[in-house]
């Protein structure tokens, strides 16, 4: 059934309203199908557009499905947030008053609310280890890179299909001019640190042709699993900040923090630019 539902755009990880990434959010969406859902996030064309549902388990405050216009997502990071943030605002009350519970693809999601920031949980990763050397080949291909630069690499999916590559220098990765055309189905980043003392200690960038996006200007669920190789392999004990979207002209900031059991929380500034209806 057509009918006003609705709607919010949010500004999510930048405390500078359209410099963090848009997320289309629309309430009240139970009686839309798939194909609806679909033709929605087409035509926003954000990088991810989210339907907020009733959970299907007394557990969860809400669930959320996630598209983006090439398809479906069964988690992403910055859609993760800005639907807690949505959801809040529009009066939603959870079990607990300082975490708020996402039921999404790939299960249940703890968001924590500190002040004016929220920081989900980093769900646990599908696959990890190295990459093997033909998908390097053709990632670094991809990039106009020599092998030798680099450093390390590995799949860090959870839920998107993620893999991601480390340079030598945020300045390397931002350099970065990828012909796209040939790594189609690819979900990619690349990091690498600014030096000691910066205000960031690294710069990302997530490349999403798969599913439809050319580069993410903020990337959640690549920053949770890369966060937790980091802690993985020992590089980082209690967090760091992340700079994201620079070369889209963007401004992203998040906070990654690892807490007592080494669990990695992805945490940014949310802010609603946009609200009204939308005729779904």
């Amino acid at each position: 059934m057509t009918r006003h539902r609705p709607f919010a755009q949010v500004n999510v990880f930048s405390a500078d309203p359209y410099l963090g990434n848009p997320l289309a959010v629309i309430h009240d969406a139970d009686d839309l199908d798939t194909e609806q859902m679909q033709r929605i996030a087409r035509w926003t064309n954000l990088s991810e557009t989210v339907f907020l549902l009733t959970p299907t388990t007394a557990e969860a405050d809400y669930r959320v499905r996630i598209f983006t216009p090439g398809g479906e997502l069964p988690f992403a990071g910055h859609p993760t947030l800005g639907s807690a943030h949505a959801w809040l605002e529009h009066g939603g009350t959870p079990h607990d008053a300082h975490v708020v519970v996402q039921e999404c693809g790939v299960g249940l999601i703890d968001v924590r609310r500190d002040a004016d920031l929220l920081s989900f949980a980093a769900p646990p990763t599908l696959r990890s280890g190295n990459l093997d050397e033909h998908d390097l080949d053709r990632i670094v291909a991809a990039f106009g890179i020599d092998r030798t630069q680099v450093l390390a690499h590995q799949w860090i999916d959870n839920g998107p299909g993620w893999a991601v590559i480390r340079l030598a220098t945020a300045q390397e990765v931002l350099d970065l001019n990828p012909d796209l055309t040939l790594i189609p189905d690819a979900m990619i980043g690349a990091l690498g640190p600014y030096p000691p003392g910066s205000e960031h200690a690294y710069e990302l960038r997530s490349f999403a042709p798969g599913v439809g996006v050319a580069e993410d200007p903020v990337c959640g669920s690549m920053n949770a699993s890369v966060g937790q190789w980091l802690v993985r392999t020992g590089e980082t004990v209690d967090g760091y900040r992340v700079s994201q979207g620079r070369r889209l002209d963007r401004a992203g900031d998040i906070t990654v923090t690892v807490d007592a059991d080494r669990a990695v929380w992805v945490g940014g500034q949310t802010q609603t630019l946009f609200r009204g209806t939308a005729l779904a």
